[in-house]
C-alpha cells in the first residue's frame, strides 16, 4: 500500500471541489482531489450556466477568472412569461447594480482542471473503492485503489465534495443525520444547440401547457427547456417534436424570432429539493450536491455550492493561517443558513412556474391552489416589491463572514 498526506483530502474533482483546491493552493494549504471517474467524464457533465457575482469573485481570487471574464456574459435582468405576456426583471436596477454571469458549468470545470494541472497539484481521477476513516478523529484518513494499487492519504481534514450519490454523506451514521427531500412530479427535457439564442437574456415561461426556459451557453449555443412528465422518455422526443413544443409555450414574439437546428445533447433531468443536516460530521465536511440539491428553477444548485466553499475555505485559512481552529464547529451551521434560503427560493420559484397539482383530499371546488399560484404570479409581476422580491434572491445574498 502507497501511504500519502496532506492537510485537506478534497472527495471529488467536479467544479466545487476543484475551486475549493484552488483557493486552498492559493493560500498555501496543501491539498488533494480524488475522482471515481475520468476528468473527461467529469467535462461532460452538461449543468449550470448561471454564476453569481460571489461565485465569479471566488473564481477571480483562486487565479483562474480569465477566460470566464472575457467570454461569460453578463446578465442585468431576465424575463418572466405568464401565459405570454412577458415582463423583465431588472437585476441590476433593483438590486443596487448587481448582475448575473452566464458561463456554463463545463467551462468553469474545464478552467479549473487546466489551473490545477499547471499547478502541480496531486490529482487521483478514477480513483475506485474511495473510504473515509477515522473521521472523528484528529487524524482522519482516506484509503482508495489508483492504478491497481492501494493507496492511503492522511490529512487533517476532508472535503466531501462527491455529489448526491458520492460516499461523503454516507460516511455520516444513519442515525446522526437528517435528511429532507421533497421530489417533483415532473423533469426539465433540456436541449443544448448550436443555435443563436432566441433572447439576450433568460426567459422563463409558465403557459397553459406548462413551464419552458430559454437560456444560453454562449452567443450561438442556445439551451432549452420544458417540463414533461416523469414517466417521458427522451427517445420518446424527437428534435421536431421538441422545437413545436417549445414554441407553443414561449411568448409569441419570441417563438416567432426562434431559431431551430440539430440538438447536440438532449436529457431529462428529475427535480427535486434535498437537505442533509449537519454538513459536518468529525472532521469531514459536506459540499454542494454532497448535502443539497435544488430544482434548477431559481440557478441556485452550483451557487449555493460556491458559497459552502466560501465558507469551508474561511476556516481553512483561519486554522492554518491564524492557527485557530474553534472555527471548525462553525461550518455547518453558518452553510446550512444560506443553504436553507436558497432551497426555499428555488421551491418557490418552481411552484410559481410550473403546474402543480396541489389539490387536497377537502378541496371540492376545483384545484384552487393553481388559482392561488396565477393570483399570487399576476401580484408580483405588477409590483415593483415583487420584482425586487426576486432580483435580490435571484442576484444571491451576500456570503456570511465568520464570527
Amino acid at each position: 500500500m502507497k501511504t500519502l498526506s496532506t492537510q485537506v483530502a478534497i472527495i471529488g474533482g467536479g467544479p466545487s471541489g476543484l475551486l475549493l483546491g484552488q483557493l486552498l493552493h492559493k493560500q498555501g494549504i496543501a491539498n488533494v482531489v480524488l475522482d471515481r471517474v475520468s476528468a473527461d467524464h467529469v467535462l461532460k457533465r452538461i449543468r449550470a450556466g448561471i454564476l453569481e457575482t460571489g461565485f465569479a469573485d471566488l473564481m477571480r481570487e483562486a487565479g483562474v477568472a480569465s477566460r470566464m471574464d472575457g467570454e461569460g456574459l453578463v446578465h442585468d435582468g431576465f424575463a418572466i412569461a405568464h401565459n405570454g405576456v412577458s415582463t423583465r426583471i431588472d437585476l441590476k436596477g433593483l438590486t443596487g447594480g448587481k448582475t448575473v454571469l452566464c458561463y456554463g458549468q463545463v467551462e468553469v470545470t474545464h478552467d479549473l482542471i487546466e489551473a490545477r494541472a499547471k499547478s502541480g497539484q496531486e490529482t487521483f481521477f478514477e480513483a475506485i473503492h474511495v473510504t473515509p476513516l477515522d473521521i472523528t478523529t484528529d487524524k482522519p484518513r482516506l484509503t482508495f485503489e489508483y492504478q491497481g494499487e492501494e493507496h492511503e492519504l492522511h490529512c487533517d481534514y476532508i472535503a466531501g465534495c462527491d455529489g448526491f450519490h458520492g460516499v461523503s454523506r454516507q460516511s455520516i451514521p444513519a442515525n446522526l443525520r437528517t435528511e429532507f427531500e421533497r421530489v417533483y412530479p415532473f423533469g426539465w427535457l433540456g436541449v443544448l444547440s448550436d443555435t443563436p439564442p432566441v433572447d439576450h437574456e433568460l426567459i422563463y415561461c409558465r403557459s397553459e401547457r406548462g413551464f419552458a426556459l430559454a437560456s444560453m451557453r454562449s452567443h450561438t449555443r442556445s439551451r432549452y427547456y420544458i417540463d414533461v412528465p416523469l414517466s417521458h422518455k427522451v427517445e420518446q422526443w424527437s428534435d421536431t417534436a421538441f422545437w413545436e413544443e417549445l414554441k407553443l409555450r414561449l411568448p409569441h414574439a419570441a417563438a416567432a424570432t426562434l431559431i431551430t437546428g440539430p440538438s447536440i445533447e438532449k436529457s431529462i433531468a428529475p427535480l427535486r429539493s434535498f437537505v442533509c443536516e449537519p454538513m459536518q460530521y468529525g472532521r469531514m465536511f459536506l459540499v454542494g450536491d454532497a448535502a443539497h440539491i435544488v430544482p434548477p428553477t431559481g440557478a441556485k444548485g452550483l451557487n449555493l455550492a460556491a458559497s459552502d466553499v466560501s465558507t469551508l475555505y474561511k476556516i481553512m485559512q483561519r486554522v492554518y493561517l491564524e492557527r485557530d481552529t474553534s472555527c471548525v464547529k462553525l461550518y455547518s451551521e453558518i452553510a446550512l443558513r444560506r443553504v436553507w434560503n436558497g432551497e426555499r427560493f428555488s421551491w418557490w420559484l418552481t411552484r410559481l412556474l410550473h403546474r402543480l397539482d396541489e389539490q387536497g383530499p377537502h378541496d371540492n371546488s376545483g384545484n384552487s391552489g393553481e388559482r392561488f399560484t396565477e393570483s399570487e404570479l399576476a401580484y408580483l409581476l405588477a409590483s415593483h416589491a415583487g420584482h425586487s422580491l426576486i432580483a435580490e434572491q435571484y442576484v444571491g445574498l451576500p456570503y456570511e463572514e465568520l464570527p
